[in-house]
């Protein structure tokens, strides 16, 4: 507790980084805030005692939606389908990378590039949020909420995709700020501060439920948790060191090269990325079936992709994980690239050739490592379905595991790996003395 108690101190010494969490921290406190604000039209108390737009957190897909949010879409808030659809841009953006020529080419024009993919995914957001919100909208007006409505029906659809899609932007710009000004991933701290608002009620329901039948059983579950977390940092924070050589060259009378280094290669190069687009992705069935209510076949969809607790979803669910992380992996890491510039600086890896065998080689290694620590996350990300068969509370089994927990680790350990940076540049002692974090010498 020292040790902590002193990196909270060196924190609030460097002004600059002391500035940037305060800033994080006020930006996601309006965020929160407008979760709480109901859509114009809208009778919060109405809408209270019919039970929210979401049956709760997990219990549909609705529900799950909902964790994500911050409870803002079984509230009706202005901020109802939160990030969301800026991801769902995002992975449509970057699958168009892979096939579209001009998107190619964009990915390949540097900064420039990268500004216009931007500004598309932007435009991509506006679009899908305007078509998720009239979905949104038809589940409020003809489910169970719909005496929760007080106005006409016209009117409140366009002013229900009006308020949505500009709550979305405004969202979206504020994750923007906080990864450019504050301390983390503004678009990742979105989501997890959503998540957060539902662990204290979803630990009160689980430590209530078994301390009245078993307490072993409780200090048993929440040491199986504590190693799942244990097992989740561990794969995020492993990585495959391969040892490159550079040779030693005379530039005027200064002598460079002659060193070994290593090319670090993690075993979970895309982070939490595939969870997050994995589930986007499971969202869009159920969104689609809601423009149907009259159909059979799509309802039945609907219900095959509402019910996350089911074997069904859960193994699909594995699949998508499993091949997000690698899709993902192929596009934040490139052997090509790497391959290039280790030849450029005059480095090679011993017993391999440079070119085309240095980039096979890593190419080989990195789908190597990527297949285990792609299965592990598609195991973690169906856990919650396991959890609630042995008799776990649905609220807590959603932190059990899945998307919830793999996305609280990363984030954590990407957002102090960032302060971990601050103090290191100012010679300050960060989080984690003594241990291998990623930003830290060994």
């Amino acid at each position: 507790m020292a040790g902590i108690a002193e990196s909270v101190r060196n924190i609030w010494q460097v002004e600059e980084l002391r500035d940037r969490i305060l800033y994080t921290f006020g930006l996601l406190a309006i965020y929160r805030f407008g979760t709480f604000v109901t859509l114009p039209g809208v009778d919060a108390n109405a809408l209270a005692e019919a039970g929210g737009a979401a049956g709760g957190a997990g219990s549909s897909i609705l529900g799950f939606l909902d964790m994500f949010v911050g409870g803002a879409f079984s509230q009706a808030g202005i901020f109802a389908l939160g990030i969301m659809p800026y991801i769902t841009a995002s992975i449509i953006i970057q699958l168009m990378g892979a096939v579209v020529p001009y998107f190619q080419k964009l990915q390949r024009q540097g900064e420039e590039g990268r500004r216009k993919i931007t500004q598309l995914t932007r435009y991509g957001t506006v679009g899908i949020t305007a078509l998720q919100s009239v979905g949104y909208t038809i589940n409020l007006q003809y489910g169970a909420t719909g005496q929760a409505i007080v106005i006409g029906s016209t009117f409140f659809t366009i002013s229900t995709v009006i308020v949505l899609t500009s709550g979305t932007v405004f969202v979206m710009w504020l994750g923007e700020r906080i990864s450019e000004n504050g301390i983390g991933n503004g678009i990742s701290l979105i989501i997890t501060i959503g998540i957060i608002a539902f662990l204290p009620q979803g630990l009160f329901n689980e430590f209530s439920t078994n301390l009245n039948y078993n307490p072993f059983l409780l200090i048993l579950e929440m040491g199986v948790w504590a190693l799942i977390v244990c097992g989740i940092v561990l794969v995020s924070q492993g990585m495959r060191r391969i040892p490159v050589q550079y040779a030693k060259r005379v530039v005027g009378r200064k002598v460079y090269g002659g060193t070994t280094q290593y090319l670090p290669l993690r075993v979970n190069a895309a982070g939490v990325m595939p969870i997050i687009f994995a589930q986007s992705i499971m969202f869009i069935p159920g969104t689609v079936a809601t423009f149907f209510p009259d159909s059979p076949w799509m309802q039945s969809i609907g219900a095959f992709f509402g019910d996350p607790s089911q074997w069904g979803y859960a193994i699909l669910f594995f699949f998508v994980v499993v091949g997000f992380t690698f899709f993902y992996t192929a596009i934040s890491v490139n052997p090509q690239e790497m391959a290039d510039t280790i030849k450029r600086q005059g480095g090679f890896i011993p017993g391999v050739k440079q070119g085309r065998q240095t980039r096979e080689f890593i190419d080989n290694i990195l789908t190597r490592i990527t297949l285990p620590g792609s299965i592990f996350l598609g195991f973690v990300a169906i856990l919650p379905t396991f959890a609630m068969m042995l008799g776990v509370s649905q609220s807590f089994a959603l932190f059990f595991g899945g998307t919830s927990l793999i996305i609280l680790v990363q984030v954590t350990l990407d957002t102090l790996q960032q302060v971990e940076s601050h103090l290191l540049m100012r010679h300050y002692d960060g989080f984690m003395k003594g241990s291998r974090v990623r930003g830290r010498k060994a």
